[in-house]
């Protein structure tokens, strides 16, 4: 199981600066990756960081983290957009990037505020079409697709990726739904997230099975990404790599303090024994 914070660029940690610090200072400390969340704005009167200028920081200050926006509310993207983003920090970094992509939400009003699309199942269907557009313009070649969302006419997106076949694309979905699982079997990772309780290893490794049922043959590793705030004990990190878990993540909710990201950071990653 590998170990990464999970941090969300509001109020302090909104300074790009502060950010790709931390991420120098957790990288030293052993943690392995380092993940933003993706939003417009958040609750009330607080700055918040655009994610890929903050991690196209973070991808200068630091040399083996993976880096990631976790997760990316795609429907409300430009694809092309974002697959340039995500290809141009990949070769930043050396080929670190994590692309992690969902349907996002409107808690925070940044699908009213802005006008974007309220309705999940037609969200979904933006989802879908945007994810494989992505991935055909990672492969260099001119690209055609009717759309009908994101029509392109042989469109090609340079540079690629330095990855191969492509940087990992995790899918996030909110348990117990099980129709974004199906989605996140065709990819390389699933963001599993519970608005109730932190998810149980029995919850893990059910989940794990229903993506194992849709999963195609010799489709490659696939990773499983859980995320709490409280830190873990020996028990609970048995609990999740028994369930299968690849990756633990270190949250801080929504209003994070810079120095208790920093006090982690500096800490390092939870032990137990391998």
């Amino acid at each position: 199981m590998r170990c990464g914070l999970y941090i969300a660029p509001f109020g302090e940690l909104a300074d790009v600066r502060a950010l790709a610090d931390l991420a120098a200072e957790a990288e030293a400390a052993g943690w392995e990756g380092v993940f933003l969340w993706d939003h417009v704005m958040t609750h009330g009167d607080v700055a918040v960081a655009d994610p890929w200028i903050a991690l196209t920081a973070v991808a200068l200050a630091t040399e083996r983290v993976r880096l990631g926006a976790m997760v990316t509310p795609l429907p409300r993207r430009r694809p092309w957009d974002v697959a340039r983003q995500v290809a141009l920090i990949d070769r930043l970094s050396g080929g670190r990037m994590v692309f992690g992509a969902g349907l996002g939400g409107d808690s925070r009003r940044e699908l009213t505020a802005f006008g974007e699309e309220r309705d999940p199942r037609a969200r979904a269907e933006l989802l879908d079409e945007a994810l494989e557009l992505i991935l055909a313009l990672w492969s260099g070649e001119p690209v055609t697709s009717p759309g009908p969302a994101f029509p392109v006419d042989q469109a090609r997106v340079l540079p690629t990726p330095v990855q191969r076949p492509r940087p990992p694309v995790w899918l996030a979905c909110v348990w117990p739904h099980r129709r974004p699982l199906r989605r996140a079997a065709r990819y390389d990772g699933v963001f599993p997230v519970s608005h109730v309780a932190s998810l149980t290893g029995d919850d893990l490794r059910e989940l794990m099975a229903y993506i194992g049922e849709y999963r195609p043959a010799g489709a490659g590793p696939f990773d499983l990404v859980v995320t709490n705030h409280e830190r873990p004990g020996l028990e609970r990190m048995a609990e999740l790599a028994v369930a299968g878990t690849t990756w633990w993540l270190q949250g801080f909710g929504e209003s994070p303090r810079l120095a208790d990201v920093q006090a982690a950071a500096v800490a390092g990653p939870p032990q137990w024994v391998r």
